[in-house]
């Protein structure tokens, strides 16, 4: 009779599996997600991998809608509650406010750009 036993292979490095409080995964999706950010320079430097980073990232954004207004510019509504800030893009000036911004003192932000 032949027994088979799982065994470790020898080498094998015997690792924990590593684990990210919630607060670190928000501020490294955050970060992911500024414009022209790179998510595999970030996950380098935060020595993670970067499909961890990627999937984080879309876990965050989950199920989202899209709306693009007359202007073009896309408004992408996450389902998590990780910190997303808004970015309105007018000419070479980057308007940043955060999604729970109050929309009248936006508005004023916005026409004080436009007329600058």
């Amino acid at each position: 009779m032949i027994e088979a036993v799982a065994d470790r292979f020898e080498g094998a490095p015997r690792q924990l599996r590593r684990r990210w409080s919630d607060d670190f995964k928000a501020r490294a999706v955050a970060e992911a997600l500024e414009p022209g950010s790179s998510v595999s320079a970030i996950a380098r430097r935060l020595d993670i991998h970067p499909s961890q980073l990627f999937g984080w990232r879309r876990a965050a954004l989950g199920p989202h809608k899209e709306s693009t207004g007359s202007s073009g510019h896309k408004a992408i509504t996450p389902s998590a509650g990780v910190a997303i800030v808004i970015e309105v893009l007018i000419g070479d000036v980057v308007v940043r406010a955060p999604v729970n911004a109050d929309e009248a003192h936006l508005q004023r932000v916005i026409r004080a750009v436009r007329s600058a």
